[in-house]
């Protein structure tokens, strides 16, 4: 099947590659693999270097480079120059920060001398989405190759344009052929990829079934593996919340990115003393957002990237409203070319319904009142996923009983979850393993090696 690249918001196709054939994939990979053998022997100043001459690259022509984004996948143009800003600024971390977060660490130990030190483990599989199709990328990228590592990308197939934008980025930053490759082959073969001794480990963002698809393969040869996978995250309002703060939160945090996000909130759930107040403001806002052309300025929110991906939310409300759901604002689709849907609300949703169950992965939001915040934790909690999550109280104790209890890899207080370079980005239970980002995620790719000296 080849990479196709249509815009989402006419649905016409702007360009098709074809995938490389398995002459094309070795010959890839022997390049990856060569240049990792010298990659790692470069000092951190030269990658440093490099790594800071790509962020100037994507600063320097970011609203080109951000229209391809738009054009692609249907962001907004303002999202999608976030997102290439944002990658910049995390090369630049990483570029700074490196050193320190490698430098080897003394131990004290029966030995004269003992110490940790981390060192590439080599050629690192990526297999990455198509809702950040930049971000995702550079925040395995940046920190992997600052490691030593060098890295191959396998994208999604819907954005070809976007693969190649960032293979022929390093390129023009100066990375060494080889040090960042892009393979053009469908889900089928990337066990094949996964399973070849030129791979040393596998990271993948993507959906529960690709995580155990890659799993599976990286657990049949041993190799290390991080998967970020999906989430219904819990946005808790408690009894002591600022609602003039919390509204315009909420809606951003469920449309962000036209509501195709990992981490977006997709679970509203407000305590009985909020509730009322909470579903009127919040409606009312969700109905006002302005849906259309994502290179219109005024646009809130762009199309879905697809027609599948539009009909796939489409089909979880109408199963809703079906079975006894009530829609507060939208509910249904927009008319004319592209994949638009209405940024809606839903309340009255139960597990007998599929949005009760399943992440939706588009502009909608269910709303559940509940008692009080204990009852509120639990619901948060049950859910096979556990990625992000946040509370909204300005109650120190309601805040501490959020951060407490709430099952995820990652608690936001009196803030939209979010990605940061600094900080450790990942969840629990059906949302994956390991981390991305910060110290903890450049490690992840690292062989942490015991020296001990006698």
């Amino acid at each position: 099947m080849p990479y196709v690249s249509v815009n989402p918001a006419t649905g016409e196709v702007a360009a098709t590659y074809d995938d490389h054939t398995p002459e094309e994939v070795d010959a890839r990979l022997a390049l990856a693999h060569a240049a990792q053998a010298e990659w790692q022997t470069t000092t951190l100043l030269e990658r440093s270097r490099l790594m800071t001459s790509a962020a100037e690259l994507l600063e320097g022509e970011l609203p080109v480079l951000a229209e391809v984004l738009t054009k692609e996948m249907g962001k907004t143009f303002a999202a999608a120059k976030g997102e290439v800003a944002k990658c910049a600024m995390t090369m630049r971390y990483y570029a700074e920060h490196a050193e320190r977060m490698l430098a080897a660490e003394e131990i004290s130990s029966p030995a004269t001398t003992s110490s940790v030190r981390y060192e590439p483990l080599g050629v690192v599989l990526a297999v990455m989405p198509w809702n950040f199709p930049l971000w995702q990328v550079v925040r395995f990228a940046a920190p992997a190759l600052m490691a030593g590592n060098t890295g191959v990308l396998k994208h999604a197939s819907n954005v070809p344009e976007s693969a190649l934008l960032l293979e022929n980025l390093f390129r023009r930053a100066g990375f060494p052929e080889g040090c960042f490759v892009n393979l053009f082959i469908p889900g089928s073969r990337v066990a094949d990829v996964i399973r070849d001794e030129r791979i040393a480990a596998v990271t993948l963002t993507g959906s529960e079934a690709a995580g155990q698809s890659v799993a599976s393969a990286a657990g049949s040869v041993l190799k290390k593996c991080v998967l970020e996978l999906g989430g219904s995250d819990p946005f808790i309002v408690a009894a002591s919340a600022d609602l003039d703060r919390v509204i315009p939160m909420a809606v951003t945090g469920r449309v962000q990115n036209n509501g195709q996000s990992c981490i977006a909130a997709k679970r509203f759930i407000v305590v009985e003393s909020l509730a009322e107040e909470f579903m009127a403001r919040f409606s009312e806002a969700m109905d006002a957002l302005v849906v259309g052309d994502p290179m219109d300025p005024a646009t809130n929110v762009g199309p879905l990237v697809s027609a599948d991906q539009r009909d796939e939310v489409a089909e979880q409300v109408a199963d809703a409203l079906a079975k006894g759901a009530t829609a507060t604002a939208g509910g249904h689709q927009v008319d004319g070319p592209g994949f638009f849907y209405r940024p809606t609300v839903l309340t009255g949703v139960t597990s007998a319904m599929r949005a009760g169950v399943e992440e939706i992965f588009g502009p909608v939001a269910v709303v559940y009142p509940v008692a009080n915040l204990d009852e509120a934790v639990a619901l948060g909690n049950n859910t096979p996923w556990g990625l992000g999550s946040s509370i909204w109280a300005e109650d120190p104790d309601e805040q501490a009983q959020g951060i407490a209890g709430l099952e995820a890899g990652m608690v936001f207080v009196n803030a939209i979850v979010a990605s940061t370079p600094e900080l450790p980005f990942g969840g629990i239970k059906r949302s994956g393993y390991g981390r991305e980002l910060a110290a903890v995620g450049m490690r992840e790719f690292c062989n942490a090696k015991t020296v001990f000296v006698a």
